[in-house]
């Protein structure tokens, strides 16, 4: 390990505060209220309802929200998956993404949920703006209580805290992602558990304890924040692989001990806590170590029973807890954030403007590129320098792309309609210089099907649908950068067309007619909507050298050709 004061900082402020926050959370009125709800709505009657839900009042604005199955329902390990939901109209689609589209739910759990749609729908509807808004239930309840969690996170202006006792694991790694990846939606989940809650053994699915022979779908994943209680404390866990592992120990700790609490009450737990918690002296493990990450762990490891301050430099559960505690830290701290390095981006494209700007009196911003002549009157200022913010800007939008593509299908709309500006001109500035650098290339041909980046086809893609009908139908003036980002690449190819009008096969010549025909015609549209850039028609241009060029071929095969009109009568010269 080094030694370096860089590392040594590292080390220090790397802690673990899940013994704090679950103090905090034992010592508010916020558990001890969501229990009474459920204390209350277990002495009604369930008649033939396998589940009831009932609205409580909390705060002056605020509401809980309880769910408790009968003491009938059983509980089951099977899972169903969310193709099968999907056939049922799920109100789940929304959580799945590209790249996580399936995902399996515990099927006693959707089963009794969807018993109770019609009500949830009127009830999603008549909790409007109530905030604050908590949902809460117990063992089977409680994972109803998490579904109907995740059905009210699917609206934006909804926040709802979910809270569960003693609830099951409700689903695969295909859910628990989904749910992890969304900051927002993870931490809106608190799953309070105790180590004499009979439906310990049952949170563990068998499948857990023999993982290594069973496919990683058929295995039950946390997620959220597990607060785990024992006698003596509680503290709070959230990276999903060390909640699994400390519930199995908790489970072999308890499992001889007497478990006096068959219908298990959780008021006795929470009040025991939040007294000790009023009383609790300071503990000595922090005096005899230096890794605070670790000394914190210990902390919360004898909290719940297992270990203590004798014995745990013996127990490797702590040390596997410290590393991923340690590799959450880090993908949290690298975790996607599209604002982190807006400014760096903005910087980028201020470069990219400066050089079109400079430019543009030498062929245009395409063209200097292309031909990588450009000679400035500040030599600091190259082209190696645009290369450089060209790849700084490219890589940042791949990733985010490929980030958005992972949303859930709610928050990837939200997210392209906040970011889709920045993209678009993003696109429009940044795509023509990776098709000059394609064409450079002898031999290349075809870059819109054969060249270009997935990535600038999801920003067109997104832009299209964000404007189906278009921009620019009504503006009067050229555009300063051309709306198609491939314009480009189709004056390439029509540079490579007329080459084989000049001078190819039969068969080539008549694709070239046809190629050149739409092409001109796409010119014409873009100059009557004042949707491509005035510099394409600055006179060393590669689209003016076309022309040129190539004219008498042109209008020798084509005799209807109305770019022809418009180039010889010189009406560009009044585009701008």
């Amino acid at each position: 390990m080094s030694n370096s004061p860089k590392a040594k900082m590292s080390q220090v402020s790397m802690f673990s505060s899940g013994q704090e926050f679950a103090n905090l959370l034992v010592s508010s009125d916020l558990l001890l209220h969501s229990w009474f709800t459920i204390s209350d709505l277990r002495n009604h009657p369930y008649l033939n309802n396998p589940i009831l839900v009932k609205v409580y009042p909390y705060h002056s604005n605020g509401a809980i929200v309880a769910f408790v199955s009968s003491p009938t329902c059983t509980l089951q390990k099977e899972m169903v998956s969310s193709e099968d939901l999907e056939g049922s109209q799920s109100p789940f689609d929304f959580i799945s993404t590209k790249f996580n589209p399936h995902f399996s739910v515990n099927k006693a759990a959707i089963t009794l949920f969807e018993s109770l749609l019609n009500e949830l729908s009127a009830l999603k509807e008549q909790l409007g703006n109530v905030s604050p808004l908590i949902i809460t239930g117990v063992s089977l309840g409680g994972s109803v209580a998490s579904l109907f969690t995740l059905w009210l996170l699917k609206d934006n202006n909804k926040r709802p805290t979910c809270i569960t006792f003693g609830s099951p694991l409700l689903g695969d790694s295909g859910r628990q992602q989904a749910i992890s990846e969304r900051p927002s939606w993870n931490s809106s989940f608190l799953h309070v558990v105790s180590n004499h809650d009979p439906i310990l053994r049952s949170l563990i699915s068998p499948t857990n304890a023999f993982a290594g022979s069973i496919p990683q779908s058929c295995i039950y994943n946390p997620f959220g924040m597990f607060l785990l209680c024992s006698d003596s404390d509680c503290s709070c866990f959230e990276e999903p692989e060390s909640v699994l592992d400390i519930m199995m120990e908790m489970n072999l700790n308890s499992q001889h001990q007497d478990n006096r609490f068959l219908a298990f009450d959780y008021e006795q737990v929470l009040e025991l806590l939040k007294h000790r918690v009023i009383f609790k002296g300071t503990s000595q493990l922090f005096h005899y170590s230096v890794d605070q990450l670790q000394a914190g762990i210990d902390l919360q490891l004898e909290a719940i029973g297992i270990g203590g301050q004798q014995s745990s430099n013996m127990n490797p559960l702590r040390t596997e807890v410290k590393q991923r505690v340690k590799e959450s830290f880090d993908k949290k701290k690298d975790a996607f954030d599209p604002g982190k390095k807006l400014n760096k981006m903005k910087e980028a494209m201020a470069w990219l403007e400066w050089y079109k700007k400079v430019t543009l009196k030498e062929g245009g911003y395409y063209d200097s590129f292309k031909r990588s002549e450009y000679r400035g009157r500040d030599a600091v200022k190259s082209r190696q320098e645009i290369v450089k913010h060209q790849r700084i800007l490219t890589r940042y939008w791949k990733t985010m792309v490929a980030e958005v593509e992972k949303m859930p299908q709610r928050e990837e709309t939200a997210f392209r309609t906040r970011w889709l500006y920045a993209g678009t001109n993003y696109r429009r500035m940044v795509e023509p210089l990776d098709i000059a650098e394609y064409y450079m290339k002898s031999g290349n041909t075809d870059y819109v099907n054969l060249g270009r980046s997935e990535h600038y086809k999801k920003l067109e893609e997104w832009r299209k649908e964000d404007n189906p009908s278009g921009s620019g139908n009504y503006r009067r003036k050229s555009v300063s950068l051309t709306e198609d980002s491939c314009f480009w690449a189709y004056v390439e190819e029509a540079i490579i067309n007329s080459k084989r009008l000049r001078e190819g096969s039969l068969e080539e010549k008549e694709n070239a007619m046809a190629y050149l025909v739409k092409f001109g015609g796409n010119v014409m549209t873009m100059i009557w909507s004042y949707s491509v850039s005035s510099e394409i028609f600055q006179p060393q241009s590669s689209f003016m050298n076309w022309w040129q060029e190539y004219r008498q071929d042109i209008l020798r095969c084509l005799s209807n050709f109305p770019l022809a009109n418009y180039m010889d009568n010189e009406v560009y010269r009044s585009y701008a």
